[in-house]
């Protein structure tokens, strides 16, 4: 009689087991597989408010805001770069606060204001820290782009008139893959030095 090794019944049985698992799946029909993907996520009517127009949404509890915004109001200015909360290229305003729309679920946004990066000009005529980015070459490969921008219009909102070192701080969140941070810098002190204010 053959040994069996902890090994290799581990191996037999952990095998078994996922092919059993997966089976029945493979085998129902397409509809009952996506019916029971619906009823496994709860969902919610929300009001949003987004770049001053209210949108009326039946969402998944489990979506983000930034989800909702890209996928669903197909407002793509908000970048998913880390989908963690950690490269702020997702970066929104919510009541005037700047938030990672990565990581805030889309129901918490309910009642109140979003704006997003395509919110910041009004009509063609750009923000004036828009014009500040193209300026001081504020731009690379522009993948962080919305992201800076939204945290230096929070950061202008609350404070006018940064210092450098305030400036600093308050984009310390957003990650540049470029390393443009000087110019980005730049143009959010040469913003101010004009009065932008959003």
């Amino acid at each position: 009689m053959k040994s069996i090794t902890r090994r290799s019944f581990l191996g037999r049985s952990g095998t078994g087991i996922a092919v059993a698992s997966v089976i029945p799946a493979v085998g129902a029909p397409l509809a009952q597989q996506e019916s029971a993907a619906e009823t496994s996520s709860s969902r919610s009517s929300v009001q949003l408010r987004v770049n001053g127009q209210d949108h009326r949404l039946d969402v998944e509890d489990r979506w983000t805001l930034a989800e909702v915004l890209r996928d669903h109001l197909d407002l793509t200015g908000t970048r998913l770069g880390c989908d963690r909360g950690e490269c702020g290229a997702c970066t929104v305003l919510l009541d005037g606060k700047n938030v990672y729309a990565c990581s805030y679920l889309a129901v918490w946004a309910e009642g109140q204001e979003i704006i997003t990066v395509e919110g910041l000009a009004d009509g063609d005529q750009l923000d004036p820290l828009q014009q500040a980015f193209i300026t001081h070459d504020g731009p690379q490969c522009g993948f962080c782009t919305s992201g800076q921008l939204m945290s230096a219009r929070a950061l202008l909102n609350d404070n006018p008139d940064p210092t450098e070192m305030e400036a600093r701080q308050a984009m310390a969140g957003n990650v540049c893959r470029c390393s443009n941070y000087n110019r980005y810098l730049e143009s959010i002190l040469a913003a101010a030095k004009e009065g932008s204010r959003g």
